[in-house]
C-alpha cells in the first residue's frame, strides 16, 4: 500500500513541478514518470523496512 501511494504522490508531484516550470504535456509526463519511479522505489524500501521491523 505504501508503494502505490508513494508512486501516485511522486507522479503528481513531478507533473506539478513540470507545470510550474512552464512545461508542456510531454514534460509533465516525463517528470511524472521519473518522480513516480523514484518515490515508488522509496516506498518499496519503506515497506521492506516496516515488514522487517514487525517480524
Amino acid at each position: 500500500m505504501i508503494v502505490i501511494l508513494a508512486l501516485f504522490f511522486g507522479a503528481a508531484l513531478g507533473a506539478f513541478k513540470a507545470r510550474k516550470r512552464g512545461g508542456n504535456l510531454a514534460d509533465m509526463l516525463q517528470y511524472g514518470a521519473v518522480y513516480g519511479i523514484i518515490f515508488g522505489m522509496l516506498g518499496m524500501f519503506a515497506t521492506i523496512v516496516t515488514h522487517r521491523m514487525l517480524t
